[in-house]
């Protein structure tokens, strides 16, 4: 089992960092598809998708918010944070195959509410910048070392 471990206010520091990576699948896609409901055939329809801009599937822009969630609650601060608001600007889509790796950097920290602001920047296996923005979360003010939760597989038929 996966151990996560969690930064309290009180050991963040302005300019710390941590990164996250997931590369994005066609299961991945009609997961999401599947829980959020966006059924937009730019991501679940190759016929229509390679009429677009894109010339194929991309995936949800939603998709890389949820990985900087996903940094957030894994690794910085981690467990016990409190994900209170986002900023996302999308550049360039994220296609089936492409590895997001999502950097998380601390820009202010209001130690007295435990609030942190966190620069958040998503870029693909290139390099290319896929998507920027601030998060507002709620730090953890105890120290905690736990279990992660363990994901069922899921068959798509």
């Amino acid at each position: 089992m996966n151990l996560l471990e969690n930064y309290p206010i009180n050991e963040l520091v302005v300019g710390q960092r941590a990164s996250y990576s997931k590369t994005l699948t066609q299961q991945d896609v009609f997961l999401f598809a599947a829980c959020s409901g966006d059924v937009n055939p730019v991501h679940l329809d190759k016929e229509y998708a390679a009429t677009t801009v894109f010339g194929e599937p991309i995936g949800h822009g939603m998709w890389t918010g949820a990985l900087v969630s996903a940094a957030i609650a894994t690794c910085l601060p981690g467990p016990g944070s409190v994900y209170r608001s986002q900023s996302l600007n999308f550049r360039h889509p994220v296609k089936i195959g492409d590895t997001v790796t999502v950097t998380l950097v601390i820009g202010e920290i209001k130690e007295r509410v435990k609030l942190v602001t966190i620069e958040c920047e998503a870029h693909n296996q290139d390099g290319k910048l896929i998507a920027k923005g601030v998060a507002e979360v709620i730090a953890p003010t105890e120290k905690l070392k736990i279990n992660a939760g363990e994901v069922p597989v899921i068959n798509i038929g």
